[in-house]
């Protein structure tokens, strides 16, 4: 079992990944500039990752983890509140930077380059997808299994428009009317 100092060290050598690739796409992280941006040393990023390419699978899965609990259903509220939640979070301030953005697009890119990446990618967009239409069908329970997939289908274009519009600078009053149509589809009759 990993005690509490190992998991944060692990953790600040991700969240170093993270940023490295954010700022610099993947040709700007190697070995030695993660363990700098993380402040521990050299041996210590090799003895938690193999290499680059785990490295960079296990920043992916950290990522995935994020989008999941952003459709986490929450048993406190009733089915119509957590769908809004989760739809609300999209488009919350953490999200909206250039930072978040900018590494969203670098992560985007590298699972068109790499098949480890892609099949990373894929479940991740899968798992958010069916967390998505899961809160759907809570809410609207005589849609189909396929109807709430495609609503969240529906909504995952929206999102990611809204996201890449956010890039260009974050206009307010967009990101609510894009919150405001995925609303609109979710809930619709």
């Amino acid at each position: 079992m990993k005690s509490g100092e190992q998991v944060d060290r692990q953790s600040r050598i991700l969240e170093a990944a993270l940023g490295l690739l954010s700022r610099h796409g993947i040709a700007g992280v190697n070995m030695r500039a993660v363990a700098r941006e993380a402040g521990v040393a050299l041996g210590l990023v090799n003895y938690y990752y193999e290499d680059k390419l785990s490295l960079i699978r296990a920043a992916l899965h950290r990522i995935d983890q994020h989008d999941l609990m952003l459709v986490a259903p929450d048993p406190e509220l009733p089915p119509e509140e957590q769908l809004r939640k989760a739809l609300r979070r999209v488009a919350g301030p953490d999200l909206l930077t250039t930072q978040y953005l900018s590494l969203r697009l670098h992560l985007w890119a590298l699972a068109q380059a790499h098949e480890d990446f892609a099949s990373i990618n894929a479940a991740a967009f899968e798992g958010y997808l069916h967390g998505l239409a899961r809160l759907i069908g809570n809410v609207r329970p005589e849609l189909s299994t396929e109807a709430c997939r495609e609503r969240a289908a529906d909504i995952v274009v929206v999102q990611n428009g809204m996201w890449l519009t956010a890039l260009l600078g974050v206009d307010k009053e967009s990101i609510r009317r894009s919150v405001a149509r995925t609303e609109e589809i979710a809930f619709a009759a």
